[in-house]
C-alpha cells in the first residue's frame, strides 16, 4: 500500500529508474565530479569544465529534467553543481552564476528553466553567491538538437543578449552554468554577449559534456 509520501514525491530514481527513491546514491556519484576540464570545438575564450560525461546515469538526469518533467531532479544536481563551483571558486571572491538562457518555449513546456532552478539550488549551498540570469535568447533560435556545429553558430548568431551587470560584479568571480556543451557554440555566444554588455567570464562549468 503506497504512503502519503510515495504520492508527494516520485517513486523511481530520476536516472536509473530504481523504485523507492528519486535520487539514488549511484547516480549521485555519477555527478560528483571533480570538474573536469573540456576543450570544446568552439572555443569560448575560458576554461570550461565538466562534472561528467554525457552518457549514463548523468544523462538519465539531465533528460528527465528537460523531457520527465522531474522538477524534483534540481535540487540533488545543483548540490552537486554547488560542489563543483566549491572547487573553482577562487578564495575570497564573490560567487556570481549567469545560466545559460533557454528559449521561451522550451521554458514554458517544461515549466520552468532547468539551468536557472538549477543555479538557484548550488547558490542556497554556497556562501556569497548569487544567480544573476541576465542572458536572453531572441527570437528565431531553434532547438539545436541535432544540429552540426556549422548550423548551431548559425542558429545563435547575434541572438544572445546581456543585460549588463551592477558595477561590483567587476569584483566577482563570474561563472556560466549550464546542463551540456556539445559544441561549445551556446557557450561561445553567451560569453560573446556577455563580453559586449562589459562582464567578461572567469569559467564556465555544465553539468555534462557531450
Amino acid at each position: 500500500m503506497r504512503t502519503l509520501l510515495d504520492l508527494v514525491l516520485p517513486a523511481e530514481c530520476g536516472a536509473c529508474r530504481r523504485p523507492g527513491t528519486p535520487w539514488c546514491g549511484e547516480c549521485a556519484r555519477s555527478v560528483a565530479g571533480p570538474p573536469t576540464r573540456i576543450h570544446p570545438l568552439r572555443d569560448p575564450g575560458v576554461p570550461c569544465w565538466a562534472l561528467s560525461r554525457y552518457r549514463g546515469p548523468a544523462r538519465q538526469a539531465v533528460l528527465a529534467v528537460k523531457e520527465r518533467g522531474r522538477r524534483d531532479l534540481a535540487g540533488p544536481l545543483g548540490v552537486a553543481l554547488a560542489a563543483g563551483l566549491a572547487e573553482l571558486r577562487a578564495p575570497g571572491r564573490p560567487l556570481i552564476l549567469v545560466p545559460s538562457p533557454s528559449r521561451r518555449a522550451s521554458a514554458r513546456r517544461r515549466g520552468g528553466d532547468p539551468v536557472l532552478r538549477c543555479a538557484r539550488s548550488a547558490a542556497r549551498s554556497l556562501d556569497g553567491c548569487q544567480v544573476l540570469p541576465c542572458l536572453r535568447v531572441w527570437w528565431g533560435v531553434r532547438d539545436s538538437a541535432g544540429l552540426s556545429a556549422r548550423d548551431r553558430d548559425r542558429n545563435l548568431r547575434g541572438r544572445v543578449r546581456a543585460v549588463p551587470l551592477p558595477a561590483d560584479a567587476a569584483k566577482a568571480q563570474v561563472v556560466l552554468v549550464d546542463d551540456v556543451l556539445t559544441t561549445g557554440a551556446t557557450a561561445q555566444a553567451c560569453a560573446r554577449a556577455l563580453a559586449a554588455a562589459g562582464t567578461y567570464l572567469d569559467d564556465i562549468l555544465v553539468t555534462c559534456a557531450a
